[in-house]
């Protein structure tokens, strides 16, 4: 089996020049929209969506105020005043080539022209090229041509993509509707390299693959023309649609790629048709699997057999100079526009430096270097005749003379810090450029830590080691993580010599043990022993501090020659109780765990140093025999503040109050059933008052009548008895005349 690839592969100058733009924006502004998907690939699509790059069907889904990129078909100026009255920032991606068209289509309508247009009509480049005459015809074929209504003057032009013998058709029947034609050949050179070359593979090929997305106008038009020729053609826009299905060990495979096809992908499908062909059982006298990457196709082959005699634009062409890719070539500066340079290179069109190719150093403006009529020396990119541009890049040039003096001193080059910024995200590394040259710089070389996101280091400055040189590929591996050490080390040792017992440091804690915190105070790792974390006892550092943590710590003492430093944290922290009465002032709310439990009432920790007591009867919003009856140790309560009193070191809680506050039903029974107890109880009161005083009016009449009584007595006494001399008689008196009897 052998597989012969396409020389020309990869995206076209239009689509690249337009992801480009798009990345660029999103650089500057983060995510972008774009008009429409802005490459007909899916695969791309979604690596560009995933980049920040989001296609939009409509403009109206776009928000207010977002970049949006016009990709690289072009629009209609009425799409552009559109964005505008949506309040978008439209970002002008069109390809060159069909700006060409854009220009050729208004300035011969505005003459008075037909304008005629060979494409497909629904394709968005063919729309876009109708909105800038007034009126325009698409026509798809050559019948469609004819069916024309008879035109005077008539201006003919083709979609980028679009075949050229059926444009060369779709001309003569157009010659015939019109009394004067200017057509324009407006295929994409780019374009017509790609069918030329696919034409003539696939007379050579067995098989044909065509790479691209199958919505793809160019691809769909490559495949129509290897069917031409090969038997067997088959599209693919991606490496998982290949199959081993009419493919035979000893078939010619020729491969070719849409204007929209990443060159990567290419490469993986040659790489997965090499891992196909030995599931095949091939015998060791087959071929193994060869990808040709040269082309099958040097200089554009006709079509058709018959040999054309000679054009005046052949003879004229091999009076020109002949270029190659990564030639290096003088020209004289024609033109300056858009920080783009047009170069006259002797060629048989000029050749132009993109701004992204005129200097390592995007901050120029090549108006500030070069002016019209000064000779330069640029590197051919690409001979890309889409409209007989070739690309340039004065860049390149620059860069070989940077690499010849940094090789001047290639025996310091090692020991010497470079400045670099970075540049772009690679495979396995980052892509930055060092005094204008390009180096690689590994994942693992980037920092002394491991490295998620590369991307985060394009664009910054870094400080730079090269460690390894290869002359022969011009290719510089270079560390940032070098650097990065050396200085660490440095600032290492000057802080050591720095280090002062009792002085205050700044720090982060890195790590947690049992025994204590771990701080850097800067690259170099002290020790804050449990004891020195809080004030009160702690069972772990975790309970006061966290990894990542900033804080500021005391220099306890100092071990030069053991590389030890003892910190102290606790010691510049003020004691607990201190601030206690600011931190918990009186009828605030807190929140602590239940930590003991007394008869009298509950412990609760507010902080590691600091308990609350709850007192029994402020446990709960009823008076209860037990504190368990309420709550538990380990439960989080909330509490109010009552009292605080720091010299005692002591604060007094109630719960009761805070769930009385939270529940205002359970605070309005509690009133009531207050206010009936004290109903009752007055109550009684009145009663026991009303029973007193009715039994003291009791008494008074009793009181009265006894002694109503007494005077009565009296006064019956003082007129009804004789006097009485002696209120009195004794005992001697009772027995003054009796005598005892002596015996």
């Amino acid at each position: 089996m052998k597989v012969i690839a396409a020389k020309n592969i990869g995206f076209c100058f239009g689509v690249e020049r337009a992801i480009e733009i798009a990345r660029k924006e999103v650089e500057d502004g983060g995510t972008v929209y774009t008009y429409g998907e802005l490459i007909h690939n899916l695969t791309v699509i979604d690596e560009l969506r995933a980049e920040g790059i989001i296609p939009a069907e409509t403009l109206e889904e776009i928000p207010a105020g977002s970049h949006v990129i016009i990709r690289s078909h072009g629009v209609a100026p009425q799409e552009i005043k559109k964005c505008r009255e949506l309040g978008l920032y439209a970002v002008d991606a069109t390809c060159p080539f069909v700006k060409r068209i854009h220009n050729i289509v208004r300035k011969h309508s505005d003459e008075g022209y037909s304008v005629v247009i060979f494409g497909e009509s629904r394709h968005p480049e063919v729309k876009g090229i109708q909105g800038w005459a007034k009126g325009a015809a698409v026509v798809s074929d050559p019948e469609q041509a004819r069916k024309l209504p008879h035109m005077q003057k008539c201006c003919l032009v083709s979609q980028t993509t679009a075949c050229e013998e059926c444009f060369r058709q779709v001309e003569e029947a157009i010659r015939e509707r019109c009394d004067e034609l200017a057509s324009f050949d407006t295929i994409c050179e780019t374009t017509r390299l790609r069918q030329n070359e696919a034409a003539e593979l696939s007379r050579k090929c067995t098989h044909m693959f065509v790479i691209g997305g199958h919505h793809s106008s160019n691809t769909q038009k490559l495949c129509a023309i290897c069917k031409k020729y090969c038997k067997t053609v088959e599209s693919l826009a991606k490496v998982g649609e290949i199959t081993l299905e009419n493919i035979d060990i000893n078939d010619i495979i020729g491969v070719v790629g849409g204007a929209s096809t990443p060159k990567w992908i290419i490469l993986e499908v040659i790489e997965r048709m090499s891992e196909l062909e030995k599931t095949m059982a091939a015998s060791p006298e087959e071929e193994k699997v060869e990808a040709v990457a040269a082309a099958a196709v040097q200089e554009p082959v006709a079509e058709t057999a018959e040999a054309a005699e000679p054009s005046f634009e052949e003879v004229f062409e091999k009076t020109l100079v002949r270029i190659r890719n990564g030639q290096i070539i003088k020209g004289s500066v024609v033109q300056i526009v858009d920080g783009e340079v047009c170069v006259n290179i002797g060629y048989k069109s000029d050749g132009f430096i993109p701004r992204n190719e005129f200097s390592s150093d995007t901050e120029v403006n090549p108006e500030d270097v070069v002016k019209v009529g000064d000779e330069i020396e640029v590197e051919v990119i690409k001979v890309n005749d889409g409209e007989g541009n070739v690309l340039l890049s004065r860049k390149n040039v620059e860069s070989k003379k940077l690499w010849d003096n940094l090789m001047q001193d290639e025996e310091n080059l090692q020991d010497k810090t470079f400045d670099a910024v970075g540049k772009e995200v690679v495979k396995g590394g980052l892509i930055a450029t060092i005094n204008g040259i390009r180096a690689f710089i590994p994942a693992s070389q980037l920092s002394t830590k491991y490295v998620e996101n590369i991307g985060e280091f394009v664009g910054k400055d870094l400080k730079v080691k090269i460690i390894e040189v290869d002359k022969s590929r011009k290719r510089i591996v270079a560390s940032h993580k070098a650097v990065m050490k050396e200085e660490a080390e440095a600032a290492k040792k000057e802080l050591w010599n720095k280090l002062e017992v009792g002085s205050k440091v700044k720090g982060v804690v890195r790590r947690l043990t049992d025994f204590g915190a771990f701080v850097d105070i800067g690259g170099i790792d002290g020790l804050v022993h449990v004891t020195d974390v809080a004030w009160g006892r702690v069972k772990h550092p975790s309970d006061v501090l966290s990894i990542g943590q900033e804080i500021e710590v005391l220099i306890r003492d100092v071990d030069v020659e053991k590389q030890r430093v003892s910190l102290g944290y606790k010691q510049l922290q003020p004691k607990p109780w201190t601030m206690a009465a600011e931190k918990y002032p009186v009828g605030s709310i807190v929140e602590g765990k239940v930590v003991r439990i007394v008869p009298f009432g509950a412990f609760v920790a507010l902080e590691p140093t600091i308990d609350g007591l709850i007192h029994i009867s402020q446990v709960g919003v009823k008076r209860i025999e037990k504190v368990e009856d309420e709550i538990n140790v380990g439960d989080v309560v909330r509490c109010k503040v009552l009292d605080v009193n720091p010299e005692a070191k002591r604060i007094s809680l109630s719960r009761r109050d805070v769930i009385l506050e939270e529940n205002p039903e359970v605070a309005e029974q509690l009133a009531a059933e207050k206010a009936e107890r004290e109903r009752v109880a007055a109550e009684r009161a009145a009663e026991r008052a009303a029973a007193a005083e009715a039994a003291k009016a009791a008494n008074e009449a009793r009181g009265a009548e006894r002694a109503e009584r007494r005077r009565q007595r009296r006064e019956e006494n003082e007129y009804d008895l004789l006097p009485v001399e002696r209120a009195t008689t004794s005992l001697a008196d009772k027995f003054a005349g009796f005598k005892f009897d002596e015996e």
